[in-house]
């Protein structure tokens, strides 16, 4: 049987993040949940927009964000996601294309505009995220190409995406898939408000087999298990049959299994200036390393190195040379 053709193939919302710097009364003016992703709509996007001043406009995305993380690692990668045939959802395309992520996903011809995510960033690195999902609501079932899907070690699938119908549909079709060709499928949360949401749902994906992996932070652990104690949603993750990682921001992770819970340290970071993107890019490292047959502690370090460097700088996509800081610590993908 021949290599698979790609390490990772990740599903997920195609958007254009436009960032801008705050402070906190800028958040309560207008009526923004700090630290949060909330949805909003075209008249509530294009207020945020006059109002934010000075922006940077960058290609995002969480899972898109994990695509290209994973590919600067050295992994191969590709993604599907969904944009409209506009200025902005050419950007995303060449964008993702130009860094060797894989992107062949048909645009939207008529419809909503391509996505776009409002990302302020305070003083303290935290961002509060407002996305307009545009056309990202149309992918369906026949934007998941079996064969790609075949080819990929792995599959991650974003939580974000659960909303429309047809999304979930194209992310069982792609599980199913993968399971099939003997591969594996991976999830992360992505949002406490999205746990609320679809509570009921996650957990059962993690328990009829269709997830063998599980991303989440710490918040979104305890929302899925509806409890205010870490011990008990950690030992609540323990019973399920998934491989847990749960991030903890600079205490760094967790791995839980049914068998026990390694913690793994953060890596060191001089100043943290923005913290989007952090959770997407651990995802990456912990999945090329995953894909490429490291130890789940191992996977854990190099989730780690990508967060580290993400939080250093503006923006959720990575700036440095991730494949030459892997391999000052020990870690080569090539």
């Amino acid at each position: 049987m021949p290599a698979p053709a790609l390490d990772l193939l990740t599903i997920g919302n195609a958007i254009v993040d436009v960032l801008a710097r705050t402070d906190e009364r800028f958040l309560v003016e207008h009526g923004l949940h700090k630290g949060a992703m909330q949805l909003i709509d075209e008249e509530r996007a294009e207020s945020l927009f006059s109002a934010m001043g000075t922006v940077s406009v960058v290609s995002g995305g969480s899972a898109a964000n994990t695509a290209v993380g994973a590919a600067a690692l050295g992994a191969k990668v590709g993604f599907v996601g969904k944009v409209r045939e506009d200025e902005l959802g050419r950007l995303f395309a060449h964008d993702l294309r130009s860094v060797g992520v894989a992107f062949e996903t048909a645009p939207a011809r008529e419809g909503p505009a391509t996505a776009r995510s409002f990302i302020l960033v305070t003083p303290d690195g935290e961002r509060t995220m407002n996305t307009y999902l545009g056309a990202c609501q149309a992918l369906g079932p026949d934007d998941i190409d079996p064969e790609a899907v075949r080819s990929a070690r792995m599959v991650y699938l974003e939580g974000y995406l659960w909303d429309p119908p047809a999304a979930k549909e194209a992310f069982r079709k792609a599980a199913e898939l993968a399971h099939a060709a003997g591969n594996r499928v991976a999830r992360t949360l992505s949002d406490a408000f999205c746990v609320d949401r679809y509570r009921a749902e996650f957990r059962e994906l993690m328990r009829d087999g269709t997830l063998d992996v599980v991303f989440a932070n710490i918040h979104e652990l305890k929302s899925l298990y509806e409890t205010a104690d870490e011990d008990s949603a950690l030992a609540a993750l323990r019973e399920e049959r998934v491989l847990g990682i749960v991030t903890r921001s600079a205490d760094g992770a967790l791995i839980v299994e049914r068998s026990g819970t390694q913690a793994v340290p953060a890596s060191p970071v001089e100043a943290v200036v923005d913290t989007t993107g952090a959770g997407d890019l651990f995802a990456a490292g912990f999945l090329a390393g995953l894909a490429h047959g490291l130890p789940s502690r191992d996977c854990a370090r190099l989730g780690g190195l990508a967060a580290a460097e993400v939080i250093g700088h503006l923006g959720a996509r990575p700036q440095a040379d991730l494949a030459g800081l892997a391999r000052e610590a020990g870690f080569s993908l090539r």
